[in-house]
């Protein structure tokens, strides 16, 4: 019994020590093409519910957030069909897409 708790105690030291914060810009594609995601062209892509997000695939990483309004309410603007990416969501990236 010992042992599982070691081992219990072990696992969960080391699952809170991966939780640092190393304070990393996320604003950066660290990619095969590095450069700052404002270079990159987004879609929109709208969820079940109709509301936008706004969608870039560079290849190999893809980004994904909500797009807010002013206020920071959900934009739920019809662009596209519930469950479809519309928009050059794929462009801004020489890296291609291999699906």
């Amino acid at each position: 019994m010992n042992i599982i708790k070691g081992a219990l105690l072990l696992s969960l030291s080391v699952g809170v020590a991966a939780c640092t914060d190393n304070k990393v810009d996320k604003t950066i594609d660290r990619g095969f093409d590095s450069k700052h995601l404002s270079q990159l062209t987004a879609g929109i892509w709208v969820d079940p519910n109709g509301c936008d997000h706004w969608i870039i695939d560079d290849g190999v990483e893809g980004y994904l957030s909500q797009r807010l309004d002013k206020y920071g309410k959900p934009v739920c603007s019809n662009a596209a069909p519930p469950g479809v990416a519309t928009g050059p969501f794929k462009k801004g990236s020489a890296f291609g897409d291999q699906i």
